[in-house]
């Protein structure tokens, strides 16, 4: 919208009202401030759940796999045949071997469920969500045979346990004697204590070599599932489809789709509904900034139609109160991203602030599965939001625009 200078002077005259026009500033200011909030909200509510499902994703993929290959009964005993199988398939970029089992974790008489997961040693130091989060203690301490585990944080705040600490962890499918099964128990040293971020695997997860997990288990050479990864999360379906027929016989393809679809549909219906929502902020800004034009128009009636006796256009006027208008819109988008960028830079800040003011614990980790409040600002879903809360403040000025350029100066000037 190209202004001429005396439509640009008038307009910023306009923006900062006159002594006896308060109450219009006010509300003008309530204009901005609502579209400064809407933005801000929505900027930061939607990194927030992006960051969300991103850190959910790359956890539960990272310790899970795209795809995992599950064998019937839990077990695969030709499993070295079937990595191979699966790495000769266009896509896929690793594979690997892994046994995994709920059990049960004692020590000094406390038990605790536990899920007992059995790697390569090398797998276990090179695993990328694993790697470097140990809180005490090394990885490199474990080895084959060196009856050693790590375990979750929250797992060993449940056990009261530290590194070198000796655990006990039961097999109930131990060995069958004339009185009945009875369960097998093996001792173990805790050699790391590690945090992957993400609650229910930090209270439950027990890592050892799988040579140690096949002995517990008593599996000799089999493992329970092949972990693969592919270069495209969302296609592996279509990637692992080839390999389907040749594994039929000894198990199954589960992707992370399948293993998690209730709660990354429940994740982005939520995204969703919580968009349109929080977009009614900006939408009830808009008509705060109508309200505040036509009273703005109200006042300035007389100067409307000297302006008109002088040669000005309806269009001219319309143009003006439009910039008025859209400036407050534009404003309030420029705090509004302002104010989303310090909450997020500083969200840990501001949740621990909100917790200690109301003595609640904003972010349960037990809850919201992940141990910190992550974010990830997607930037086409700014400039989107960006986009949104212009076009509301630029139609909300539509209105206003016209009435001014309506007015007759004939009526306005008749009594003065």
């Amino acid at each position: 919208m190209l202004l001429s200078r005396y439509e640009r002077m008038i307009a910023r005259r306009y923006l900062l009202p006159g002594r006896g026009e308060a109450f219009i500033a006010v509300v003008a200011s309530f204009s901005l401030v609502a579209v400064m909030l809407g933005v801000a909200a929505l900027v930061v509510v939607m990194s927030v759940m992006n960051g969300f499902r991103a850190e959910l994703f790359d956890k539960i993929t990272g310790l899970n796999g795209h795809a995992v290959i599950q064998g019937y009964d839990n077990r695969l005993t030709n499993w070295r045949e079937i990595a191979a199988e699966a790495k000769a398939v266009p896509g896929v970029t690793s594979v690997t071997p892994l046994i995994e089992q709920p059990l049960f974790a004692g020590f000094q008489g406390r038990v605790e469920a536990a899920l007992v997961r059995g790697m390569t040693v090398q797998d276990i130091r090179n695993n990328p969500t694993l790697k470097g989060k140990e809180k005490l203690g090394s990885f490199k301490d474990l080895k084959p045979g060196g009856e050693q585990v790590a375990i979750g944080t929250r797992l060993a705040e449940q056990l009261g346990v530290t590194v070198g600490s000796t655990i006990s962890i039961i097999n109930p499918a131990g060995s069958a004697t004339p009185f009945g099964t009875m369960p097998r128990i093996v001792t173990y040293k805790v050699a790391a204590i590690f945090e992957v971020g993400i609650y229910d695997y930090d209270k439950a997860y027990i890592l050892m070599p799988m040579e140690d997990a096949q002995t517990l288990l008593l599996l000799g050479d089999s493992v329970g599932m092949i972990e693969v990864n592919t270069v495209a999360p969302d296609r592996v379906k279509s990637i692992m489809a080839p390999l389907g027929p040749k594994i039929a016989r000894y198990g199954e393809i589960v992707t992370w789709e399948q293993l998690n679809s209730q709660l990354f549909e429940a994740l982005a219906i939520d995204r969703l509904m919580t968009f349109v929502i929080l977009s009614i902020i900006i939408l009830v800004a808009s008509f705060n900034i109508i309200s505040s034009l036509i009273m703005l128009v109200w006042s300035k009636k007389q100067d409307i139609a000297v302006l008109r006796t002088m040669g000005a256009s309806r269009v001219s006027l319309m143009r003006i109160f439009m910039t008025v208008g859209t400036s407050i819109g534009v404003l309030g988008i420029g705090a509004g991203l302002v104010l989303a960028a310090l909450f997020i830079n500083y969200r840990e800040g501001v949740v621990k602030a909100i917790g200690a003011v109301t003595g609640q614990n904003v972010w349960d980790p037990s809850v919201r599965f992940l141990t910190e409040l992550p974010a990830k600002t997607d930037m086409f879903q700014t400039i989107g939001i960006v986009v949104m809360a212009f076009l509301f403040s630029f139609l909300a000025t539509l209105y206003p625009a016209w009435k001014a350029g309506s007015t007759d100066p004939v009526q306005v000037l008749r009594y003065e």
